[in-house]
């Protein structure tokens, strides 16, 4: 009897890991299946596409905040750099490799850059969340920019970055102030605007886990006031930014 209670307990142990083992199987990402939707509960890979004080800034503030993130720019070198100083898990690539890495992508390069990317980058954007925290400025990127000023920087950059989801955010506050909300979370607001629902949903969920409250003021036609030298520009509570989006029209 003792045996076979044994044989039985060792046959329902057996059974319960091989049960065990076949879910943590199926639930393990094969490879090269592409960019996949994270599990239930995990954290979205980030790419960030841009480097620069504003990617670096966020970058940085989503690895501390438990998100896997890629730094990607002209310069793999200072991302190498950048994703060892970081740690946390932050790595560095080529953009192509940050478009492929990330369930969301980051787009922080000057404006002027778009129009290329979003040739190279090409099907990598198709259904994937893109935060554009881009600003046009004609001085610096030409008539991409005056364009993006007349028509509105989201409704241009839909254009631009054909097939992905944008959402237009941490467009007019200062980079420095990006890398310190986690000191001071919930007091500053963070305008966002986009047309897709899951990927607003998205975009505030990695807002609000870097300190600032999201504040969701309308579709990417309001992207035009979400840029410096609109009235949504510069830090305000999250209140003052309801307000203020109030009096403007898309």
């Amino acid at each position: 009897m003792k045996t076979n209670g044994g044989f039985a307990q060792f046959s329902r142990r057996g059974a319960l890991a091989t049960v065990m083992t076949f879910a943590v199987l199926v639930a393990m990402p094969f490879a090269g299946a592409g960019a996949a939707a994270p599990a239930a509960g995990a954290k979205p890979k980030i790419g960030i596409i841009g480097s620069g004080n504003v990617g670096s800034n966020l970058g940085r503030s989503w690895a501390k905040a438990g998100y896997p993130v890629m730094f990607s720019s002209k310069d793999i070198e200072a991302d190498k750099k950048l994703a060892a100083q970081v740690g946390s898990g932050a790595r560095a690539g080529t953009p192509q490799e940050a478009a492929a890495f990330g369930d969301v992508l980051v787009f922080a390069v000057p404006y002027g850059a778009q129009p290329e990317l979003g040739q190279t980058l090409g099907p990598a954007l198709k259904g994937k969340i893109v935060i554009d925290a881009s600003n046009p400025f004609p001085q610096r990127d030409g008539a991409i920019a005056d364009e993006a000023r007349e028509k509105g920087a989201g409704v241009v950059s839909a254009r631009l970055l054909p097939g992905a989801r944008i959402v237009r955010a941490f467009n007019a506050v200062g980079a420095a102030r990006m890398g310190a909300m986690h000191e001071t979370p919930g007091t500053v607001g963070m305008p966002a605007a986009g047309d897709d629902k899951a990927a607003l949903e998205m975009a505030s969920r990695l807002i609000k886990d870097i300190g600032f409250e999201p504040v969701i003021v309308g579709g990417l036609a309001m992207g035009k006031y979400l840029m410096p030298g609109t009235p949504l520009a510069g830090e305000h509570t999250p209140d003052e930014i309801r307000k203020i989006a109030a009096t403007l029209k898309p």
